[in-house]
């Protein structure tokens, strides 16, 4: 994968996504083998050794050097001189015979990485996207010195960062197989096999420092942690089990130098497994499409929900037409199940829809205004206009003349949404509740990051249309025990979330 070293401070740690030169292919290691070799852990340090597993997984895994085109200039540039100087033509004609001035041209820009064969007699090497990305050329290394250049990249997924090589082997290839990263517990031991900084098959050991990892890489983070080392040209790279099986790929590190401090990451062969599967027999990805906006349920939203803090994922919008407006889901609802699967957290909802067959129909469990709900939902398919819809501006409204009564609640001056107020905020002409004219700077709503021009839609779930309509469902909340009122909010874009404001006793 590239390298991309993102630093805030000279001081502060870098993510760094590093590419990673594995040379490793694996061939599954006998459970006799294995068994005999985890042994005790003598002084609780650590296995007695790994090198009859490790061996046999060494001829399996592969360097990766690339090489691209890349254009610019090269030589020394001509020196500046004043246009009438009598030395003009001595350095125009010495740089030009000297060859210091010399016209752009290309270059060859080489970079390495690692990957692993999951199929020898295919051909087809696992690694990442950001390895071979924008290569004109891949050349697999073996660990015993042979070479073997890259046919066709059959299939890469950027918001993995995987793809899928094909090789034309000679004979059989050594090769690897997957595990389940699921099985793996926090401190189970693991070992890197790559090329870190191009030095050649190097294997280091670790443990699971964590799992369910949220890097902020892409949509579906969900990265195993170790503390084995992995470096610049460990990316693509497996990360074994005891058992010699692939639970992980690794892909980043973070780090304030570009080396190891212990903190890397690996895409879980669960996750790895599905996406390679689909590269392979399409030559893309092909997730599932459910068409709602989520959020994470906080404390004080949970609260005037009642239900558990960071428990499942609060639907803040329904997109029209989609599959989750077909089956009935409906903004409000806390999704709770998704295909018989537990939805633990926002972020986790996103990956048990990508990897739903396409067309299944699936029962999804929601929480409605504090009753359970059982819908069917048939799961449609991602595409790149559903996953980011560029957001149309607007159309200009009518001005008038027409004055809105404003009122105040909960540190909130408000108003009626009309033709001048829409205009003057750019709120769209379908967007109905009341508009945010002020913001108490010392009120708990300002501390919630509402702000003037935000449209207030909903309040304790029931729709607003008038100043007063807010005031009565405070009232109403405070009548029945509540600290917050849930108010849903959408600014001008059309982008709308759930934020509980505190009610001041």
């Amino acid at each position: 994968m590239r390298i991309a070293n993102f630093r805030l401070f000279s001081s502060a740690p870098t993510l760094a996504l590093a590419p990673v030169v594995a040379a490793l292919v694996l061939t599954l290691a006998a459970p006799s083998l294995v068994t005999a070799q985890r042994g005790l852990f003598p002084g609780g340090n650590g296995p007695q050794s790994v090198a009859p597993v490790a061996e046999k997984l060494f001829d399996a895994v592969v360097n990766i050097s690339t090489t691209q085109a890349a254009k610019g200039p090269q030589g020394i540039p001509l020196p500046k001189v004043p246009k009438d100087s009598p030395f003009g033509d001595f350095f125009e004609e010495f740089f030009n015979k000297k060859g210091g001035r010399v016209p752009p041209s290309d270059r060859k820009v080489s970079s390495l990485g690692s990957g692993f064969v999951i199929d020898g007699k295919e051909g087809l090497v696992v690694t990442n996207n950001h390895v071979i990305e924008g290569a004109d050329e891949i050349v697999i290394n073996f660990h015993d010195g042979s070479k073997l250049k890259v046919d066709k990249v059959l299939g890469k997924d950027s918001k993995t960062d995987l793809a899928l090589l094909k090789v034309t082997p000679k004979k059989p290839l050594p090769q690897v197989g997957f595990g389940s990263s699921a099985t793996l517990r926090v401190g189970d031991w693991v070992m890197a096999i790559g090329n870190p900084f191009g030095l050649g098959g190097s294997l280091t050991v670790g443990v699971i420092s964590a799992k369910q990892r949220d890097i902020n890489s892409g949509p579906y983070d969900d990265f195993l942690q170790t503390d084995a080392a992995i470096n610049k040209g460990n990316s693509g790279g497996p990360l074994f089990n005891m058992d010699g099986e692939v639970i992980g790929v690794n892909t980043a590190i973070i780090s304030p130098t570009g080396g190891s401090i212990g903190i890397g990451f690996a895409v879980p062969s669960d996750t790895a497994t599905n996406v390679i599967e689909q590269l392979r027999q399409f030559g893309e990805t092909r997730r599932g499409w459910l068409g709602v906006k989520i959020q994470t349920i906080t404390d004080d939203i949970a609260e005037t929900l009642g239900v558990k803090e960071n428990s499942g994922a609060l639907v803040s919008a329904v997109t029209p037409g989609s599959p989750a407006a077909s089956g009935g889901l409906e903004a409000g609802d806390v999704i709770m199940k998704f295909d018989g699967k537990d939805v633990n957290t926002m972020r986790g909802l996103p990956k048990i829809v990508a990897q739903t067959p396409i067309g299944k129909s699936v029962d999804v469990e929601v929480l409605r205004r504090g009753e359970k709900k059982s819908l069917k939902v048939a799961v449609g398919r991602l595409t790149e206009d559903d996953e980011a819809a560029p957001g149309t501006p607007p159309p200009s409204p009518k001005v008038t003349e027409e004055k809105s009564p404003e009122r105040k609640h909960i540190g909130l001056t408000l108003a009626t949404l009309n033709d001048e107020l829409r205009q003057r905020f750019g709120i769209d002409g379908k967007i109905k509740g009341v508009v945010v004219l002020d913001v108490d700077p010392q009120s708990p709503a300002a501390s919630k990051g509402i702000k003037m021009g935000d449209v207030i839609v909903e309040a304790g779930q029931d729709p607003i249309v008038s100043p007063d309509d807010l005031g009565k469902s405070v009232d109403k909340v405070k009548k029945s025990g509540r600290k917050a009122v849930l108010l849903r909010v959408e600014d001008g874009k059309g982008d709308l979330r759930f934020i509980a404001v505190p009610l001041i006793p």
